[in-house]
């Protein structure tokens, strides 16, 4: 039974130019880093938001075999409170729009998303399930 994220990966050339990057984006350094000592990163991670959720970004060389070069797969929406001020933020930081600023139907959910400078997908939503879930806690 899927219970919620542990962690979302994400992949880079440059392990440590993408650190920096997501660092500035979500104003913390990386809590955890490996190789370290000296060493460029092959992996690190960040804690953020709410529920401090796992944002881990690995080196492309250790992809799967299989994964495909480029766009693919889900896009990961990570709750912002200002869809439209986020993706500006984004684009000023050097991703490119992939889905516009949409709203989805007439309960306040909107979406959006680019793709990072390191070629991977990056949502954000406006979400008031997400605003609900972390009133009723």
């Amino acid at each position: 039974m899927l219970r919620g994220l542990t962690t979302i990966s994400l992949w880079a050339d440059d392990v440590a130019e993408a650190a920096r990057w997501y660092a500035e984006l979500v104003g913390a350094e990386p809590y955890f880093e490996r190789p370290g000592n000296g060493l460029p990163p092959a992996y690190v991670e960040f804690r953020i938001g709410d529920h401090q959720h796992e944002l881990g970004i690995i080196d492309r060389r250790y992809a799967p075999p299989a994964a495909q070069h480029g766009l693919g797969g889900a896009v990961v929406y990570w709750h912002v409170d200002d869809v439209a001020a986020t993706v500006e933020k984004l684009l000023s930081m050097g991703a490119k729009e992939y889905e516009p600023v949409t709203p989805r139907g007439d309960a306040g959910f909107v979406t959006a998303s680019v793709v990072d400078p390191f070629g991977n997908l990056l949502g954000v939503m406006y979400n008031p399930h997400y605003l609900d879930m972390l009133d009723r806690r």
